[in-house]
């Protein structure tokens, strides 16, 4: 089966498409750019990176932008899954849903109203088992955005590895939040998946931060060899 994947740069997305390549043919990558960072459906930070690490993965890549309008951005998400079917005849989706109601019902939706098959390989995972598999794939992430107490400006940037997953875990089990950042915590970017031919070295960036709530911005990135 010829599947399209919810692309957003960041870590649920590429492990999605990940764990779909070991099942099926992943025949290109989706992503819906934002203009409004405050999206319902759609991550935001970095997301105009996505080409790049879609090079490293050595897939196409179809871009639609929208405004970021509640449910209207839904007909977005539409265009950008027919431009899918149109260009490279996928016949399924996959995302990186885990715990999003309303994302993962909305994507099914739209799915649905195409024809389309719907694939949420980390629906409902265990938090604890897939961040340890993520880290030992050989998945390097870095937190690209904090939206919550108690993540400081220090988080931002940061990669995470088990040291990081650690202290994640301290804050999950205190503050009573995901430990994958699902509830909106946290935002991530990656730079390396085992699928990439080469890795994103970024170049450039700065951070942005107040009262709990700050991205941190990649200026410049290119791929290097790993």
């Amino acid at each position: 089966m010829k599947l399209g994947v919810l692309f957003s740069g960041g870590k649920d997305s590429l492990f999605a498409c990940w764990k779909a390549m070991q099942k099926e043919e992943v025949a290109c990558l989706i992503t819906v750019v934002s203009r409004n960072p405050e999206s319902y459906m759609f991550h935001t930070p970095n997301i105009r990176l996505a080409a790049l690490q879609a090079e490293a993965a050595g897939l196409p890549l179809v871009e639609v932008e929208t405004e970021g309008e509640k449910e209207t951005e839904l007909q977005d998400l539409e265009r950008a899954l027919l431009a899918a079917r149109e260009q490279f005849g996928i016949e399924g989706v996959v995302t990186g849903a885990i715990l999003s109601v309303y994302q993962a019902t909305r994507v099914q939706r739209v799915c649905r109203e195409l024809g389309l098959w719907c694939f949420n390989p980390l629906w409902n995972v265990d938090q604890e088992t897939y961040m340890e598999e993520l880290i030992d794939a050989g998945f390097a992430v870095i937190i690209a955005g904090v939206f919550s107490a108690p993540f400081d400006e220090s988080w931002l940037g940061r990669e995470i590895d088990h040291r990081t997953l650690d202290d994640l875990r301290t804050v999950a089990r205190k503050h009573r939040i995901t430990l994958t950042g699902e509830g909106g915590e946290l935002e991530t970017f990656v730079v390396d998946a085992p699928f990439f031919s080469r890795r994103i070295a970024i170049t450039e960036a700065s951070k942005a931060y107040r009262n709990y709530n700050g991205v941190f911005r990649i200026e410049r990135a290119e791929l290097v060899a790993k």
